[in-house]
């Protein structure tokens, strides 16, 4: 291939250019649609549960109810971590981030399930319950530990999203506030090839063990520009303080071509249909446990930026209100990133194991653009080029 071929090819950050065939997750950015297995994510997030939810994207088909009941039921045994992972969770310093601690935690299960075979229908099953049921476990253990607390074991009687508010919190979660966030889970736990998605791929392309493709998802997420917008968005409605100085804070941060956080969506050229659907819980959040002022803030924003960005197709996307809602629901801000790993373990698992099924290791080319026959030279005749 020429290099005028590949300079023709060449989209930065593969946008745009298909790299795998998938039948998980189909986005219609132009319209405002999401579907996972065909399924709207409106109807998944109204009737279905993350399990279920997970059960469908990593196996293709809702399951049956003796289906569900054996998956419910094998995630609810794996949900311990032995005291090994406590105690490594110990050593970490409590000023380090959530993130960092969970793609530590979620590598080091590959210690403890060693044996891998990939090719075998039972192995996959059994890593997608581990990892379903062990992140979160794991995620609130470090919350407490970092506090100086002893983590909470898992209880038996509570359902995925009740059990993980409980060990987060130490205490037991009102029902609307564990299905509101069992519904934030259904949102949050696919969107096609994002970049964790992606490392996921490539890294199981590789035919390595489930726990590194989801160690290596984990530490993509964390980065500024992927995962954690959620956080940003507090932050912004809280810089902007009162729902009147909206409209004055949009028209600075344009003329300063400053980024609106929870705006804009690579895909999406309408509103994200998960941020309606958010905006939908937050409400319910505020109508049962009392109203939060940032949101107003945030309505305002969303109002003033109708006009303004709008006809750009830049409008809010899933970040926008997902905080909101976290926050309401009593978990920290920094935990938002991990939350959101929690529930995209199930996106990351259906593309593992997609891509085992068709693999081919991911090996993209590239333009050179370095230099060319250049000649060796001895040590002492070599000045010193390199900036200090």
């Amino acid at each position: 291939m020429s290099k005028e071929t590949s300079e023709i090819l060449f989209r930065p950050g593969l946008e745009g250019v298909p790299v795998t065939h998938s039948a998980i997750c189909d986005i219609d950015g132009l319209n405002g649609n999401l579907t996972y297995r065909g399924y709207p994510i409106e109807e998944l997030a109204a009737h279905s549960t993350f399990l279920e939810t997970a059960y469908l994207l990593i196996w293709g088909e809702l399951p049956t109810q003796d289906q569900l009941r054996e998956f419910e039921a094998q995630v609810q045994m794996h949900r311990r971590v032995s005291f090994r992972v406590r105690d490594m969770l110990k050593c970490f310093p409590a000023t380090g981030h959530p993130m960092d601690a969970l793609q530590a935690s979620a590598a080091s299960l590959g210690l403890f399930y060693s044996r891998r075979a990939i090719d075998k229908p039972q192995y996959i099953y059994d890593a997608v319950v581990r990892l379903i049921a062990k992140i979160p476990t794991m995620v609130a253990a470090f919350q407490l530990i970092r506090k100086g607390q002893d983590p909470i074991q898992p209880r038996d009687d509570l359902a995925y999203s009740a059990n993980f508010l409980y060990m987060l919190t130490e205490r037991e979660p009102d029902p609307l506030a564990a299905r509101i966030f069992d519904r934030c889970l259904i949102l949050h736990a696919e969107h096609s090839l994002n970049a964790s998605t992606f490392s996921a791929r490539v890294t199981a392309s590789t035919l390595t063990d489930p726990y590194a493709v989801v160690a290596s998802a984990v530490g993509t997420l964390a980065g500024p520009l992927h995962g954690g917008a959620n956080e940003d968005v507090l932050a912004m409605l809280e810089e902007i303080e009162k729902a009147d100085g909206a409209g004055d804070f949009l028209d600075n941060a344009i003329s300063k071509k400053r980024k609106i956080m929870g705006f804009g969506h690579r895909e999406y050229r309408v509103k994200d249909p998960r941020a309606s659907i958010l905006q939908c819980l937050a409400e319910e959040m505020f109508a049962r446990f009392g109203k939060d002022d940032m949101y107003e803030v945030a309505t305002a924003l969303e109002e003033e930026a109708s006009t303004r960005l709008g006809p750009k197709g830049i409008y809010p996307n899933v970040d926008f209100y997902s905080g909101l809602v976290y926050r309401k629901l009593g978990i920290p801000r920094d935990l938002f990133t991990p939350v959101f790993a929690i529930s995209r373990v199930a996106g990351w698992l259906a593309h593992w194991k997609e891509q085992l099924g068709a693999n081919r290791i991911f090996r993209p080319s590239q333009i050179y653009t370095g230099a060319q026959k250049r000649a060796w030279l001895p040590l002492e005749e070599r000045s010193n080029s390199i900036d200090a």
